[in-house]
């Protein structure tokens, strides 16, 4: 009996956080397509979504968001349902949250705080982690102001848990000292980031970046150019942290594929500030696929966010094609504005090495080398900044067949044939 007990303890315990998603719809952007992003992304934080409340004003109300007459409704609602939580497709100020918590009686929670509710549940790295927290802290600064039990609220449910949760004081000087020693850390592995970057330009090892929205197949797209096992979930922002691997690709005889961290529409700056440090690698690429869901029927809006992204951090310049990626799933790939591809398949997956092969082939040049023995040396620096193609050991040195990096050209131009 004790036993039947606990699994039903266990299984309440470990069941999804009953919610109900509200939004304002003043004709700002398109509402049916908001609340779906909102509903896949509480659904990644382990919510169950039982309702929706949607309120069609010029703009939101100041005191409650919905205004009180739709807050009692959606308390009734919320009472009939059984739910728990109330998440607004917004950014909501500490007396919104603390009038509509008086008003349904129920927890609430804002757009932005849900998504960094999903990076605490997903930051794996020591780095992931502190810009989890930063993003936090730098978030409950705008809350801290009248918010009373409203920040006091710990490690209960969706939107109060992850890095750092339990280190919040109710004192903005200490959020700020806490603020101040985060960037700190971040900066210092930041710039050893940045050794790691420099030392892939003096070896002449082109980067090319997948950067695109959240759960597009990122990871699984890197997993199946490069042979890796990259972990990968059919959630939202089930990775964070920049992942790189060699690819293997053309005349080049390697490049750096680096996965990124995915976005989402309306993603707050400050968010995508925190996240610089790792965005960086993108800043630092010389070619960038800008990756979509070909299945999706929005794949228009993710390629405008990650534009937007794109531009944000300066990288508008680097040279980049899109990628249409789940294409197993549609019958009209070949009408799509890009280069389609199934990670899952394998479909399209030689025309896009062909295509970032195309793209770089700038870089290299095919030659035909003969290095005198006592240049044999020469050899490792062939093989780090090109592909052999053959070689031949000959009467005057080793023959050899490859294409080179145009910037160690120099090295074997003497001995070029």
């Amino acid at each position: 009996m004790s036993g039947s007990m606990n699994n039903r303890e266990n299984n309440e315990k470990n069941a999804p956080q009953k919610a109900i998603i509200a939004a304002v719809d003043s004709g700002a952007y398109d509402m049916e397509s908001s609340l779906r992003e909102l509903t896949l992304l509480a659904e990644s934080a382990g919510a169950e979504i039982v309702a929706e409340i949607v309120q069609k004003l010029d703009t939101p109300d100041r005191n409650t968001y919905l205004g009180s007459g739709k807050l009692l409704e959606a308390k009734t609602v919320i009472e009939t349902l059984g739910a728990e939580l109330l998440i607004a497709d917004c950014e909501l100020t500490s007396a919104r949250v603390r009038n509509m918590e008086e008003i349904t009686d129920v927890a609430v929670i804002d757009r932005t705080t849900l998504i960094l509710d999903i990076f605490a549940q997903n930051a794996k790295t020591a780095e992931g982690k502190l810009q989890v927290e930063l993003a936090q802290l730098r978030h409950r600064l705008l809350y801290l102001a009248g918010s009373g039990a409203a920040l006091s609220r710990l490690g209960g449910g969706i939107g109060t848990r992850g890095p750092g949760e339990t280190k919040l004081e109710s004192d903005r000087r200490h959020i700020r000292t806490r603020i101040a020693l985060l960037e700190k850390r971040l900066l210092e592995l930041s710039e050893r980031r940045g050794l790691t970057r420099e030392r892939r330009k003096k070896g002449s090892v082109p980067v090319v970046s997948l950067v695109g929205y959240t759960n597009v197949g990122k990871s699984s797209l890197l997993n199946a150019l490069t042979g890796s096992d990259v972990y990968a979930e059919d959630k939202l922002f089930a990775t964070l942290d920049p992942t790189a691997r060699k690819l293997y690709v053309g005349d080049l005889q390697q490049v750096v594929l680096i996965d990124t961290v995915g976005f989402v529409s309306r993603l707050p700056h400050r968010l995508v500030d925190a996240f610089k440090s790792t965005l960086l690698e993108m800043a630092e690429s010389d070619l960038i696929l800008t990756v979509a869901d070909a299945s999706s029927s929005e794949w228009k809006l993710q390629l405008e966010v990650t534009e937007d992204i794109i531009s944000q951090m300066g990288c508008s310049d680097i040279e980049q094609f899109t990628v249409f990626n789940k294409c197993d799933l549609i019958d009209t790939a070949a009408a799509l504005p890009g280069i389609a591809v199934s990670a899952k398949t394998g479909f399209g997956l030689e025309r896009l090495l062909g295509e970032i092969s195309k793209r770089l082939s700038e870089r290299v040049i095919r030659c035909e080398i003969l290095l005198p023995f006592d240049k044999l040396s020469l050899m490792a620096a062939v093989r780090e900044k090109g592909n052999v193609l053959s070689e031949e050991y000959t009467e005057d040195g080793l023959l050899l067949k490859a294409t080179v990096d145009k910037t160690m050209y120099h090295m074997i131009e003497p001995y070029v044939r």
